[in-house]
């Protein structure tokens, strides 16, 4: 095959691959978060190609199947897959382990339009992404309904267990953990952050106003939103404050990290949060499964593939599953389109489940199984 040209007739100052995708990544230099999320797809597509010894104008459409079969097994692990490390360390590596279904999606999006903007830059000549039969499906981030949250039973469960007092004799490190734990879960569940914005919140953006609390928060894109606190959420906060030693409302020029570390004072990252999350996950699995035994294995297997978005997911669909309207889902959810928030609802999955129950087999005496046996045969 006759080499690609790299960037003949382009639109922009780049003498490389990964200069080209730099000018691309400064087009979202003011959102940190998605500048991060985007630089890390691009930096493992760029990897990819150079193990390869490719170029970007030398994709075609099967690679791209290569590709996804590569961030479902990055191999070899010992090349691509790492614990988290600082970028510039020896043993740092592009990913923590394969990607979901969910998570190559994203990134193939992500890739998308990283080539749509390529090729308007002059950069490459085609978008292999466009020529996917099933783009659609394969790239379409608005899939059917959300499947990744806790059912109200489990989540149930979950919060009795973290909401136990501290065992007798615990020590105040114990103490200081379990309050975290149980505050990060019910804020989680409450108020449905993301999880930077959990831990980029201060104390000061809870806030009170005409006698009902807000939460003030800077989401995705940048976006500012104030979003309604109910009682639960504020005796929460009243509670974690008093683990600190604080005084029960946080005043408006607060800027003090909502979420401490161990010394009570500084902030925890996104990293750090993230690893407390999954760890307690793991810990109510391993308890689950102590308590209950062989029974308890399927909700187990739940917490243990649970995520924090997974926090996000079941605080959602249950306020859809309360009855809260749609408009003010998304507004919580801080969705752009309705459509995107309607995946929470699974009121017309419930009706459909009681409809068809009515469809069964004729029993060996000659009676139907299901709610409308009695009715009449057709004739």
């Amino acid at each position: 095959m006759e080499r690609a040209v790299v960037g003949q007739g382009a639109h922009i100052a780049a003498g490389s691959d990964a200069e080209a995708v730099a000018r691309w990544l400064a087009e979202y230099r003011g959102s940190p978060k998605t500048l991060a999320a985007y630089r890390r797809e691009a930096e493992r597509l760029l990897l990819w190609l150079g193990e390869r010894d490719m170029t970007l104008a030398e994709m075609r459409r099967d690679h791209l199947e290569a590709f996804e079969a590569f961030l479902a097994d990055p191999q070899p692990s010992s090349r691509w897959v790492g614990p988290p490390r600082p970028r510039r360390a020896d043993d740092w590596r592009p990913f923590r382990g394969p990607l979901s279904p969910a998570s190559r999606r994203q990134s193939l999006v992500i890739l998308q339009g990283m080539f749509a903007w390529l090729v308007e830059a002059g950069w490459v000549t085609h978008n292999p992404f466009r020529l996917m039969r099933d783009k659609r499906r394969r790239l379409d981030n608005r899939q059917g309904g959300i499947e990744r949250y806790l059912e109200a039973p489990l989540w149930g469960w979950l919060w009795g267990w973290l909401d136990r007092p501290p065992e007798q004799g615990a020590s105040a490190r114990d103490r200081f953990e379990q309050a975290r734990r149980r505050f990060v879960f019910g804020f989680a569940y409450l108020l449905a952050p993301r999880i930077a914005e959990m831990s980029a919140a201060r104390m000061g953006d809870f806030r009170r106003r005409e006698g009902r609390w807000w939460w003030q928060v800077v989401g995705k894109g940048g976006k500012s939103a104030r979003i309604p606190v109910p009682p639960d959420m504020a005796k929460l906060l009243e509670e974690w404050r008093a683990s600190l030693g604080l005084a029960g409302e946080p005043q408006p020029d607060d800027a003090s990290p909502l979420l401490r570390a161990l010394d009570g004072k500084r902030g925890i990252g996104d990293n750090r949060l993230y690893r407390l999350i999954r760890e307690t996950f793991r810990g109510a699995a391993d308890e689950l499964e102590s308590e209950q035994g062989e029974g308890a294995r399927a909700w187990a297997l739940r917490l243990r593939q649970a995520t924090p978005h997974w926090l996000r997911h079941t605080a959602l669909t249950h306020q859809a599953q309360a009855g809260v309207e749609l408009r003010y889902l998304a507004a919580t959810a801080r969705h752009a389109r309705l459509d995107t928030t309607a995946r929470y609802l699974h009121a017309e999955d419930e009706a459909w489940h009681r409809q068809q129950s009515r469809h069964g087999l004729a029993e060996r005496g000659g009676t139907r199984q299901g709610a409308d046996a009695t009715r009449d045969e057709p004739v």
